[in-house]
């Protein structure tokens, strides 16, 4: 690359992408909830989905890499077909989308549900087909529209009770595919440019170290707590969303 692209490069956006995947990996849910956020500071919306998705992708990999033994299968294919289906459908329309009144019921819904599973600590429900299908397609459809659906998926999960090697691999692979078809969607939608192509290299480094040194820490964290981080994340990400757009609109 040439000395001039280096120069134009935000190091402090690389460093917060780290601290997102290292976050991301220990919540089990990916790190698109944080990174969309901090990525909305340096660039325009339509960038910051295109970024995400091209991002995740390398991110993905290392996850499934890492945590592959976990795999489930079954859920593989209840929550990731129609995550795929529906990713398309969110992409398609967020040429379109009010995206400020979707991200604030995205917000409430995300707190509220959150607060069900850490007050209700015992509530589980089974990893069936119907609650599948309907978490996946949630999830895919907020992954398109707004570039972030990790959140809705960890909910689904976490109200599974899964073990966190399971959560994480099984998460991590539906979200491979998730992104790879909204790639593309958002690549017709021209969101893909070379003012964010040049941060790709950097971000698939940062994806395999934030993967690794989260692996790393999750040797170091129980099962209940897990879940009960998880849970944490997904509250405080839901009300980080809602003040956002309220900062906004002031």
């Amino acid at each position: 690359m040439p000395m001039s692209i280096f120069k134009s490069i935000e190091y402090l956006f690389i460093l917060l992408a780290l601290i997102a995947e290292v976050m991301g990996t220990l919540g089990g849910f990916g790190s698109s909830v944080f990174f969309v956020p901090i990525a909305n500071f340096y660039f325009d919306f339509q960038s910051v989905l295109g970024l995400t998705a091209l991002f995740h992708v390398a991110s993905n990999l290392s996850k499934i890499a890492l945590f592959r033994k976990g795999l489930d299968k079954q859920l593989l294919l209840y929550i990731g077909a129609p995550s795929v289906i529906f990713v398309i459908i969110g992409g398609v329309l967020s040429k379109y989308a009010n995206s400020t009144f979707l991200e604030v019921s995205l917000g409430i819904f995300l707190v509220v549900l959150s607060l069900v599973f850490i007050i209700k600590k015992n509530l589980v429900i089974n990893p069936e087909r119907i609650p599948s299908v309907v978490g996946g397609s949630l999830s895919g459809f907020a992954a398109g529209l707004l570039g972030t659906g990790g959140a809705i998926r960890g909910i689904t999960m976490a109200a599974f009770n899964l073990e966190k090697s399971v959560f994480i691999a099984t998460s991590a692979a539906i979200d491979f595919f998730i992104d790879s078809t909204r790639t593309v969607v958002y690549f017709f939608n021209g969101y893909i440019n070379s003012h964010i192509l040049i941060y790709i290299p950097f971000l698939i480094l940062v994806g395999i170290l934030g993967t690794y040194i989260g692996k790393q820490l999750l040797v170091h964290v129980t099962q209940t707590r897990f879940k009960l981080f998880s849970l944490l994340l997904i509250f405080f990400i839901g009300m980080v969303t809602i003040a956002k757009v309220m900062l906004q609109t002031i």
